[in-house]
């Protein structure tokens, strides 16, 4: 095989895929070894449990592997997933885990560790240059990219010599003009768990000294993991107290909407299960005018059944991708919820997080300097790209002959090794 040049990391909010180039215009996907592999994919998660000879007396697993060991034991374990979601939060500083602290950069390490592992060999001689993906607008409230940065650099210690950071829709457009015959104006907007980030690129004829030079990019903080907290603000929480009262010193008082802020957030959800958030619930479970609601959601915190919950929740959503209804169907933890979904209840639940991605995309065009007509060929990536009324947006705009799809978890991998091969990174690195 010939020997890699170049390394392309997507670490993704819900999934991590890595490429290697081989210096020849091409590059391959990373596979993963054992049985609990799902290919090239690694589920961007972490489980932890408490062992002697673990890190600071606490063992992990990660990927499809974690998903398997929470699944075996999820009353003695701790499930992280999406903690990609808080590199540029100021609020997070670390995560308490069976009495231990943990940073992002700790996570990740982590994370990157066992990644490694379950690679069977083919990251243990890795390139020097190493090229990362990161998405153009952090999610959460007024997100800090200098800290992501220093949390990333942290996080990729010893991980490549080499380092660069690019954005992850370029990876896609890069990726993607390696399927093109002739020059086009490409958009590219990629879809992942936290954000939807879009590029405009142009792109040369095959042969072309430069085959690809970015013109602009734009984001928002909005994606997947919105679309599903959007279902579970509507079907679950209202079943676990939210909008209902307590008593405290002879008034009643709205129950503090904190506690499903962070239910419906899968990287707060997993660290809910701590002795002062469930001696608070307990109380407010003492005193809430319908006690019921809150009981259930101190049900699924200690049972640990987050993630069970929220795999029923992506199921319904990408059932509604394929169908005009659906039904979520969940039980756990002594709670059972079940409801029937139509398409365009979902659709009108996202309905202003459309509206957003729209004007990131326009400001994209805008800082381009170029209109929705100019645009020669639109590529559609992330998971979240299969969802019709996302679709819809392009087709309304572009029309449906000028989008393509395609490799929707993997494309940005892919482009990201091949830029890693560009003689100057300058003009690719944010």
């Amino acid at each position: 095989m010939t020997p890699a040049t170049a390394l392309g990391l997507d670490f993704g909010t819900t999934n991590t895929v890595v490429a290697v180039s081989d210096g020849c215009g091409g590059s391959r996907l990373i596979e993963f070894a054992g049985e609990e592999s799902t290919g090239a994919v690694f589920r961007s998660a972490l489980c932890f449990w408490e062992e002697e000879r673990g890190w600071n007396g606490v063992a992990h697993e990660a990927g499809p592997w974690a998903i398997a060991e929470y699944l075996q034991s999820p009353l003695d374990s701790r499930f992280v997933q999406s903690f990609k979601s808080v590199a540029a939060s100021t609020l997070f500083e670390r995560a308490q885990i069976f009495g231990r602290n943990f940073r992002f950069e700790d996570f990740g390490r982590l994370f990157l560790q066992k990644l490694v592992a379950h690679a069977g060999g083919a990251l243990d001689s890795r390139p020097r240059r190493v090229v990362v993906g990161r998405p153009v607008e952090y999610v959460g409230a007024r997100p800090d990219p200098a800290l992501a940065r220093q949390r990333y650099n942290l996080m990729l210690e010893g991980f490549g010599l080499d380092l660069h950071f690019v954005y992850e829709p370029l990876g896609a457009a890069f990726s993607y003009a390696s399927r093109l015959a002739e020059p086009a104006t490409l958009l590219v907007a990629d879809f992942g768990g936290g954000t939807t980030d879009f590029s405009v690129v142009r792109v040369a004829a095959p042969g072309a000294e430069r085959r690809c030079i970015p013109l602009s990019s734009s984001g928002v903080g909005i994606a997947g993991d919105r679309f599903d907290r959007r279902i579970i603000d509507r079907l679950v929480l209202p079943l676990l107290g939210k909008g209902g009262s307590y008593r405290s010193f002879g008034k009643e008082l709205e129950i503090p909407g904190g506690y499903f802020a962070d239910f419906a957030d899968w990287s707060r959800l997993a660290l809910m299960r701590n002795r002062r958030t469930l001696d608070e619930l307990r109380k407010l479970h003492r005193n809430a005018l319908d006690p019921e609601p809150i009981g259930r959601m101190i049900a699924l915190i200690e049972h640990e059944q987050g993630f069970p919950l929220y795999d029923a929740v992506g199921k319904l959503k990408r059932a509604l991708s394929a169908a005009d209804h659906a039904e979520l169907n969940f039980a756990g933890g002594g709670v059972d919820i079940s409801a029937r979904v139509n398409r365009e209840d979902f659709e009108r639940w996202i309905a202003d997080d459309l509206v957003l991605i729209e004007e990131a995309m326009d400001v994209a065009l805008a800082r381009a300097g170029i209109t929705a007509d100019q645009v020669d060929r639109v590529f559609l990536t992330g998971g979240s790209s299969l969802i019709p009324v996302i679709r819809a947006i392009f087709d309304r705009r572009f029309g449906a002959d000028r989008i393509a799809t395609g490799g929707e978890l993997t494309s940005i991998a892919h482009g990201l090794a091949l830029i890693g091969d560009e003689p100057s990174l300058a003009e690719w690195t944010a």
